[in-house]
């Protein structure tokens, strides 16, 4: 055995992985409070539910994993000498973080428009209280992207990458849980 731990085989850096392990943890919670809460009214929340856009939601589920992508293959690029290809990567993964979010808007005008608000069922004030803060992290993310490009060291990228794959991960449990569960 050569010495070594765990922690120091762990790509990326060690306190990012502190930030996504404590962000997964939140979004957990919040999750299994959302499933306790849904116990007590099975048939409010399906009602509720139904009043939401599954087919954006898919959308944006493909936004943010093509994203995922774009941001997993600037490391590559910019590993193989490629450092426009990483740049333009990342810009993209960036914008494809814009379109998640003008599609999150229009959802919650459309909820707007329908009077929907966090008081008009406990599932909407976990859907806003959930897909609300995701959408926060996707905006960090954003920015997190744009500010790699900039500075686009592969050991910037990796903690940009893992902290955009953090949201991906978290959108990929806020989606069936929120929109497909009945």
């Amino acid at each position: 055995m050569s010495g070594s731990s765990l922690i120091d085989e762990l790509p990326g850096e060690l306190l990012m992985w502190v930030l996504i392990i404590s962000e997964l943890l939140v979004f957990g919670a919040g999750l299994i409070a959302f499933m306790g809460v849904r116990l007590t009214d099975p048939t409010g929340f399906a009602e509720a539910q139904s009043h939401l856009h599954r087919t954006g939601a898919a959308l944006n589920t493909a936004v943010l994993v093509t994203s995922g992508y774009l941001a997993a293959m600037a490391l590559h690029w910019r590993q193989t000498e490629r450092g426009k290809a990483a740049r333009f990567s990342l810009i993209g993964a960036a914008l494809l973080g814009v379109v998640f979010l003008i599609i999150k808007g229009i959802e919650y005008a459309d909820k707007a428009a329908q009077g929907i608000s966090f008081e008009t069922h406990p599932f909407f004030l976990f859907y806003y209280l959930l897909t609300g803060f995701h959408a926060a992290h996707v905006l960090a993310g954003v920015g997190v992207l744009l500010l790699v490009a900039w500075h686009d060291h592969p050991r910037n990228i990796e903690a940009g990458a893992q902290f955009w794959h953090m949201v991906d991960l978290v959108w990929i449990m806020l989606f069936p849980v929120i929109y497909l569960l009945g």
